[in-house]
């Protein structure tokens, strides 16, 4: 049974991981994408759900399989796949601001959001998800011994950043995340709405970046998932005592992966200019390996 759980998370990890690469490889092999702050912004989201999603699918085969593992390389895994964790939501509000600049302020778009600041907000971003959850590593190192480092635990934050202050710190943060997130999409959608009516040329504009909006609410709630599992385990450990591993399964299928299927969606399938060169280069791949016809693909 292990080996089948463990088999379904690679397969679908492998099949989210070619879609992801395909999307990336799409982005850098067309110039048109590199000044747009929208596709960069998205292409971040992209390799950030990739790296957080393989940290995290690591975790959770090396658990089956060792069950314990050095703290060490367990503060290394878990700090990188809080990182990523928290950018996503983050990440989420830059893009809807981005749709909010382009819709209400289309004037002014190309001064507030060029190539340069983007970036610095991609910096900012990783400076702010990251300076939190850094200090957890200090004050471990400052209350554990040396020798704790040296022994094996299984692969929990709260096994290796035990202090009770940290579980508060965390919960504070987690808060202010979410209501900032939640609160920016809420305005930027709002405004969009009222743009929308005001602007009958930019009716069509206005409602697919509000849709857009609608789904990134979509894509938060469910990342919203992963700071209230850990309760809702509890619970259902309650109801459903002696499976523990069945609900460790279906909690990770459901908080971690669903919701990266959602990125590819937005912007690989819904996009009209990213799908036109997402499905041109999937024809080429696919003259390529056949042989004829590359140089109608091209």
């Amino acid at each position: 049974m292990a080996f089948v759980k463990n088999l379904i998370l690679v397969l679908v990890w492998l099949i989210l991981t070619y879609i992801s690469s395909t999307l990336v490889v799409t982005f850098f092999r067309h110039q048109i994408f590199y000044d747009d702050p929208r596709y960069i912004l998205f292409i971040h989201m992209v390799v950030n759900d990739g790296v957080q999603l393989t940290v995290t699918i690591t975790l959770f085969i090396l658990s089956y399989i060792f069950y314990k593992i050095n703290v060490s390389f367990c503060c290394f895994f878990i700090l990188v796949a809080v990182f990523t964790t928290r950018n996503t939501p983050v990440n989420l509000a830059s893009m809807a601001i981005e749709r909010y600049v382009a819709i209400c302020h289309p004037l002014r778009y190309s001064q507030i959001c060029t190539v340069r600041r983007t970036y610095m907000v991609i910096g900012l971003i990783w400076f702010i998800c990251m300076a939190p959850d850094i200090t957890d590593l200090f004050v471990t190192l400052a209350t554990e011994p040396l020798s704790f480092f040296h022994e094996s635990v299984f692969c929990l934050r709260q096994n290796v950043f035990k202090d009770a202050i940290l579980a508060e710190k965390r919960k504070a943060f987690d808060i202010i995340y979410f209501s900032c997130v939640f609160l920016t999409l809420v305005f930027t959608y709002l405004r969009i709405l009222f743009a929308a009516r005001a602007l009958s040329t930019e009716r069509t504009s206005a409602k697919k970046a509000r849709n857009t909006i609608l789904l990134h609410g979509v894509q938060l709630a469910m990342c919203m998932l992963s700071y209230i599992s850990p309760s809702v385990e509890v619970i259902l450990h309650i109801i459903f005592p002696g499976r523990t591993l069945e609900i460790r399964f279906a909690n990770y299928l459901i908080v971690y992966m669903l919701p990266r299927f959602l990125s590819p969606i937005i912007y690989g399938v819904r996009d009209q200019k990213f799908r036109k060169y997402f499905r041109m280069y999937l024809l080429c791949s696919r003259c390529k390996k056949t042989g004829p016809g590359v140089k109608d693909c091209m």
